[in-house]
């Protein structure tokens, strides 16, 4: 069990890095790891070491996040009103940063299964057919998810954000 546990916390800092990717919020991607991790030394008896532990994680985390999503759609979240700021915080306007703040918008408005391709791949590094395996689909879908995905970016973010800013 020691090996199994450091073998894991090896995995950490890329769970971390997806969670948040898939979320956009810090603390749900903290509680997503921790869900995910709670769950992996829960279920540590089904981990065969034939396969990426690094892998066998990211499933889970996907799955946590899939289900977390279908019960929020179920019981979405109310805020009070009293609660809402009453002007919004402006960031600064650096090129570097909008480019980044536009680009996370574009990957929002992804569809999810685009998103979750492209963040497998381009972000955590994972070849394609790690990625398909852990999202259950055959590679030849993966790529075709890879490619739409990249030509929707493309799009979005032509001509500095107009086309995201006409999406919403």
């Amino acid at each position: 069990m020691p090996q199994f546990l450091d073998k894991i916390e090896e995995c950490v800092p890329p769970l971390r890095r997806y969670a948040r990717a898939l979320t956009h919020n810090s603390d749900l991607a903290d509680d997503l790891v921790q869900d995910c991790l709670e769950r992996a030394i829960r279920k540590s008896g089904l981990w065969r070491p034939t396969g990426s532990l690094q892998a066998w994680l990211f499933k889970m985390l996907l799955n946590i996040y899939r289900n977390d999503l279908r019960q929020r759609r179920r019981a979405p979240e109310s805020m009070p009103i009293a609660s809402l700021p009453v002007e919004p915080q402006v960031p600064s306007a650096s090129p570097g940063r909008l480019a980044f703040a536009e680009t996370a918008r574009a990957m929002q408005a992804l569809p999810v299964e685009q998103r979750e391709a492209l963040l497998l791949i381009a972000v955590e590094g994972l070849s394609y057919a790690e990625a398909a395996n852990m999202l259950e689909i055959p590679i030849g879908t993966l790529m075709s998810r890879l490619g739409r995905a990249r030509a929707a970016l493309r799009n979005l973010t032509e001509d500095g954000g107009s086309k995201l800013r006409t999406v919403k």
